[in-house]
C-alpha cells in the first residue's frame, strides 16, 4: 500500500470515528465520513470493505489506544487495596490522556451503552479481562460469603466514579468551574476514588505503596 493510500485510510478512520461517536452505527452516512476525510465515496469500500466493517475497526482503534502500558507488576505482598489503587489509577490514565482523540472515549462510551453486533467480539475479550481483573480485586477484599452479585454492583459502582469524569466532564466544568476541575488530574481523582471506594467498604484510609497494608474498620 502506497503512503497516499495510508494516509486515506487514516483520515476515514480518523472520519469514521468522530461521525460514529457523534451519530452512531446507524445515522452515520458513508458520505458523511468520507466529506469530512475528503475522500472519494468509493474509499470506504477499497480500504474498509463497508460501514460496518469500518465502524469495527474504528472501535478496535478506540478500545486499544492507551492499552500498551504492560500489566500491573504485583507481587504476594502487594494488598488488594494497593491492587484497586493501582486499577483505578490506569483506569482514568486511559479515560483521561489528553492525547487520545477524543472520539475514542465517546465512541467506546456509545458502544457500551448501545453495543452494536459487529463489535461484540471485537470488545468481549477487552472487557472481560477488566472486569475479572475488577473481580478479584474484590473478591480479596470483601467477605468471603459476599454474593457474586453484590461484587459485581460494588464493580460498577467503581467504574461508574471513574466514568463521570470523562463522559459528565462538561457538567462537572458547568458546576465547579473550570479552574477547579483542572486541578481534578489522575493521581488526584485516582487517590479520591480509591479512598472513597475503600471507606465504603469498611476500610481506613488507603495507605499508598504495594508493600503497605490498610486495616479493616473494627465495627463495635
Amino acid at each position: 500500500m502506497t503512503q497516499a493510500a495510508d494516509d486515506t485510510r487514516q483520515r476515514l478512520m480518523e472520519a469514521a470515528g468522530e461521525v460514529f461517536a457523534a451519530k452512531g452505527f446507524q445515522a452515520a452516512t458513508v458520505r458523511d465520513i468520507c466529506g469530512r476525510a475528503e475522500a472519494n465515496l468509493a474509499a470506504v469500500n477499497y480500504h474498509f470493505g463497508d460501514k460496518e466493517q469500518l465502524y469495527v475497526e474504528a472501535v478496535k482503534q478506540a478500545q486499544c489506544s492507551g492499552h500498551d502500558e504492560p500489566p500491573p507488576d504485583w507481587t504476594p505482598k502487594t494488598t488488594p487495596q494497593a491492587k484497586l489503587g493501582e486499577y483505578i489509577r490506569r483506569m482514568l490514565a486511559r479515560l483521561l490522556d489528553p492525547d487520545r482523540p477524543a472520539w475514542h472515549a465517546k465512541l467506546m462510551a456509545r458502544e457500551m451503552i448501545e453495543p452494536s453486533a459487529a463489535c461484540l467480539d471485537v470488545m468481549e475479550p477487552y472487557i472481560r479481562a477488566n472486569q475479572q481483573m475488577l473481580d478479584q480485586i474484590l473478591k480479596e477484599l470483601l467477605p468471603p460469603e459476599t454474593s457474586q452479585t453484590d461484587r459485581h454492583l460494588i464493580g460498577f459502582s467503581i467504574i461508574g466514579q471513574c466514568l463521570h469524569f470523562k463522559i459528565h466532564k462538561p457538567i462537572a466544568a458547568f458546576l465547579v468551574g473550570e479552574e477547579e476541575l483542572s486541578t481534578y488530574d489522575v493521581p488526584r481523582l485516582a487517590d479520591h476514588i480509591t479512598r472513597f471506594s475503600l471507606r465504603a467498604l469498611g476500610y481506613e484510609e488507603p495507605i499508598h505503596g504495594g508493600e503497605s497494608s490498610v486495616s479493616k474498620v473494627v465495627e463495635s
